[in-house]
């Protein structure tokens, strides 16, 4: 029996892996290209909970393949809090810090601190590899700031994924403005050339809605091996439409959503058909009455209580609805 489960191990390892290399592409951008978002979102830690991000604090985590061996680097878009994108709180009064950690502790197994899905224990663990706070500041408003170049050896090597990881802390350490912004890993300091095979995930997703009715934004959780049931915790929805779940076996199941300032959960039973993929969350903001500037906070646990990935390039690529073939037998008259 062992030799079976180390062997069915190995496969599982092995087919993840090549997913993983297989689903990026040339995707480094966060939020991604399938995901539809505009802006991450990271508030002052004096804003009002209901403004959209319930601690003020988002870490994420890039991977880098293994046989990749030049540096890199890791671009923040709009880095600073004022100007064209970002929410105002009164006056520009918000400072931001990115810290960018690597080391064996960056991500650690066991220790749900070191996931940053609240900015307490081990949030920050690792270590420091490169630090800048930035407050209004003109020169990068809608502008790019690069921090880098980065070995890829000075990060984490994950063997699941073939993989090197590194860890992206954005805080609100004072003010109560919105911060808008994006990452994208590059090969180059000036340019966004992506590295083929790399990825990008975390463990609870703050971000900005669009402000129209028309666009579907999406995030996807990864559904990894033994997971039975999801927990799914939303925060701030505002009420703003409908969350629905997509995948290989749902066609739209909507989720239970919060309104201003609450969390809603809901648990959903996971199919056979769907481990090792992921599902696509569907974000359709109502038609009747625009609800601008929505900031929407998510969250998925298994049954264990540990927190699922949402990977910014879908593991497995974007779910399709693969509806039951039924095939009946037509007795001649």
């Amino acid at each position: 029996m062992k030799l079976i489960f180390k062997a069915n191990r190995y496969i599982f390892l092995t087919v993840l892996t090549g997913l993983l290399m297989n689903s990026i592409g040339l995707s480094q951008a966060v939020p991604g290209k399938d995901e539809n978002i505009p802006f991450l979102m990271t508030f002052g830690k004096f804003a009002k909970v209901s403004w959209g991000d319930d601690d003020f604090s988002q870490s994420l985590f890039f991977t880098i393949p293994k046989d990749f061996k030049d540096p890199f680097y890791i671009r923040v878009f709009d880095p600073e809090i004022g100007g064209d994108n970002d929410e105002i709180a009164g006056d520009w009064n918000t400072k931001m810090q990115y810290s960018v950690y690597g080391g064996v502790d960056c991500i650690m197994d066991g220790d749900e601190t070191s996931k940053g899905i609240q900015p307490q224990g081990n949030y920050k663990s690792g270590t420091l590899l490169a630090a800048k706070t930035f407050a209004f500041d003109p020169v990068y408003d809608n502008k790019y700031y690069t921090f880098g170049p980065f070995n890829p050896s000075e990060g984490k090597y994950v063997s699941k994924w073939n993989s090197y990881v590194f860890k992206i802390v954005c805080d609100g350490i004072s003010g109560d403005d919105g911060n808008t912004y994006k990452y994208f890993l590059s090969r180059e300091q000036n340019n966004d050339k992506p590295i083929e095979g790399a990825n990008a995930f975390t463990y609870e997703y703050s971000f900005r809605m669009w402000n129209d009715t028309v666009n579907v934004a999406h995030i996807y959780p990864y559904l990894d091996t033994g997971t039975v049931f999801v927990q799914v915790r939303n925060f701030d929805w505002d009420d703003d439409g409908s969350i629905i779940v997509r995948s290989t076996m749902r066609k739209g199941q909507e989720l239970k959503i919060s309104n201003e300032a609450d969390w809603a959960e809901d648990r959903i039973k996971i199919y056979p058909e769907e481990i090792g993929l992921s599902l696509d969350f569907q974000f359709l903001k109502r038609k009747d009455q625009l609800v601008r500037n929505n900031n929407v906070v998510m969250s998925v646990e298994n049954q264990y209580g540990e927190n699922l990935q949402f990977f910014s390039a879908p593991i497995g690529g974007v779910p399709v609805y693969k509806p039951a073939v039924v095939i009946r037998q037509i007795k001649k008259k």
